[in-house]
């Protein structure tokens, strides 16, 4: 416990509550900046049963956990409500940091302080790697992260210590050893959820945002050819603008938090990460991917994603995805959403305007004030740990599927995430027509140069505070086909998908190189494109494509996006030969792509309304 006397009174939420004074820290801009990169920070106001005026204390922990083959301590904070003992237990919430943050970073700590205030005890802890605990960065291995976090619950049910002999024996349970236990967090702090859930099964909830379903995806993605989810078995784009952010922040993490823990560094050229994330990253830069080393990269990126043990989690799943997110977009988390479904797992999910491309709207769950009970997305959480971590048999979970509208400033909902339901066919005079006898016969031909020649984004200038210029395609380099005037509003909710055939001698000749680099590579994406003839790119999304064979055709599933396109607006399909985020062709690789009425190109939307 805290000695009397070291607390000191602070409004949160409006509410006075009593912080203990031991773990308030002072924490520069750029510890900020690190912990915001890749977490988009979680200041929630926890979940409802407990008086908002709940006072709690805050004892600072460490635990010596075992991860993988080493041993190293994790720093923790233990916010225990007044009036929880072991005649009045409460349920508790487990909660860790995103990519560089730490349990002190300003939205970590908010889930502790929201939680507590609200009656649960709160553990909230700073990953393997970052703030004060030790080992190296294993990217929420399942079988490291995901076991130090299993030891956590450990304490929560009382059955082992801290290091300093702290117990805590009043935490609501299932059985013996069993507490009961809800997770949430973002980003990193989002997969580890479903990382412990899938090696512990007495995790009761989840609540994981904004995250990934594979590594291999997120990092190089291939939007054509998928095996299973968003994973195809091609190695895809390098997006070497967020993979280099993320290693360089996970790099300077002992400059950000200054330590010689021995436990957190490895090797001199790899100090702080896994040896084997520096070989997947080292790979990708190197623009050149063998099978032999590809596959062994791609086995890598997926063993510590959720697509390679999802089978194994049981607990209910509340995902929340962004739909401004150009590092984990929403068709990762449907990817999840359908898999825990068809396991049989209780999941719903919502996309939320919000990512970690920004997004934010006003009304929605707000990170700075925390407005759980006032926004659509704070009452899904509230109701879902409500149902799964207090047992009320009345509190609604909400619909299986929810998405935020711009147009409304509201959400729709529907019972599954809806389906392809409009065909458009590309025109060989540059145009998007709705029936095949429409398609004009014709050939059209752009060149790729040796520089990127088209812009989607910046991924990183909003972080560091950059302008970011508007997307743009250079003329001759990119090929558009534009639909006519809409008559009525389109209203898009899901991923579109193009089916596409194109010529590329050049890119045939070297296609059986055995480096999937020198297969060919190009970018689809959807404009809305006003009367005035300015165009949007929904939310900067593009979907790379490294193409498994130019001879034969090939389908690509396009970045999921809630759009409204307006009347009166065109729309607009491009394919273009590069992008300024992403790694792109090796050498000129010249692109025809030949329409007929009976053999063109198809683009299929997925309209609601």
């Amino acid at each position: 416990m805290v000695p009397p006397g070291t607390y000191q009174s602070v409004r949160f939420l409006g509410t006075e509550v009593h912080v203990s004074r031991a773990v308030s820290r002072f924490r520069s801009p750029l510890t900020f900046l690190a912990g915001a990169a890749l977490a988009a920070p979680l200041a929630l106001t926890g979940a409802g049963h407990a008086s908002a005026a709940s006072e709690y204390t805050v004892v600072p922990l460490e635990f010596t956990v075992h991860a993988g083959d080493r041993s190293c301590t994790v720093d923790a904070d233990l916010y225990r409500p007044s009036g929880v003992d072991a005649e009045h237990p409460a349920p508790a919430v487990l909660a860790t940091n995103g990519f560089g943050g730490s349990k002190s970073d300003g939205s970590t700590d908010a889930i502790g302080r929201a939680f507590a205030s609200r009656g649960y005890v709160s553990l909230v802890y700073s990953g393997l790697g970052f703030g004060g605990s030790g080992c190296l960065i294993t990217l929420d291995d399942p079988a490291i992260d995901g076991r130090a976090a299993s030891g956590l619950l450990d304490f929560l049910a009382g059955t082992r210590a801290a290091d300093d002999g702290t117990r805590a024996d009043y935490v609501t349970d299932d059985g013996p050893g069993d507490p009961r236990v809800g997770m949430i967090g973002g980003s990193y702090g989002g997969a580890v959820q479903l990382a412990t859930a899938s090696v512990d099964h007495r995790v009761d909830a989840l609540v994981p945002l904004i995250t990934w379903n594979d590594l291999a995806y997120s990092l190089a993605p291939n939007a054509t050819g998928a095996s299973r989810g968003v994973s195809s078995d091609t190695p895809g784009v390098f997006k070497w603008q967020w993979t280099n952010g993320f290693y360089l922040m996970g790099e300077a993490q002992p400059l950000l938090v200054p330590s010689l823990d021995p436990s957190r560094f490895g090797n001199l050229t790899c100090p702080h990460f896994a040896p084997r994330a520096c070989d997947t990253i080292r790979l990708l830069n190197s623009g050149r991917y063998p099978a032999g080393r590809t596959d062994a990269m791609l086995s890598y990126a997926r063993s510590v994603s959720p697509a390679s043990y999802l089978d194994r989690v049981t607990a209910p799943t509340l995902l929340v995805q962004g739909q401004a997110d150009s590092l984990f977009n929403l068709n990762e988390a449907t990817a999840t959403y359908r898999t825990l479904l068809a396991r049989g797992t209780t999941t719903k999910m919502i996309w939320q305007a919000w990512g970690h491309s920004g997004g934010q709207v006003p009304g929605e769950l707000d990170l700075a004030t925390g407005n759980l009970e006032t926004s659509y997305v704070g009452r899904r959480i509230l109701g879902w740990f409500d149902r799964y971590l207090h047992h009320d048999q009345d509190a609604g979970t909400g619909p299986d599927f929810a998405y935020y509208r711009d147009w409304t400033s509201g959400y729709g909902t529907a019972a599954a995430v809806p389906g392809l339901s409009r065909t458009m066919y590309l025109s060989g005079d540059g145009t998007l027509v709705d029936s095949r006898p429409e398609v004009a016969r014709g050939s059209r031909r752009y060149t790729n140069w040796l520089l990127p020649t088209s812009h989607s984004e910046s991924s990183l200038a909003g972080l560091i505070g950059l302008p970011d210029p508007a997307p743009y395609d250079t003329g001759g380099t990119h090929l558009g086909w534009s639909s006519a005037p809409l008559a009525a509003p389109l209203d898009v909710v899901g991923a579109p998908k193009a089916t596409l055939r194109v010529d590329s001698p050049t890119a045939e000749r070297v296609q059986d190189s055995g480096d999937a680099a020198d297969k060919l590579v190009l970018f689809t994406k959807v404009y809305d494109v006003s009367p005035d003839g300015s165009q949007k790119l929904v939310n900067r999304l593009v979907a790379p494509v490294r193409v498994p064979d130019v001879t034969r055709p090939f389908t690509v599933e396009l970045p999921g996006i809630v759009h409204r396109f307006e009347a009166g607006h065109r729309l607009r399909f491009v394919i273009a030969g590069s992008d300024t985020a992403y790694f792109g062709n090796r050498g000129v690789k010249p692109v025809t792509v030949v329409s007929s009425p009976g053999d063109t190109g198809v683009l299929e939307l997925p309209v609601v309304g």
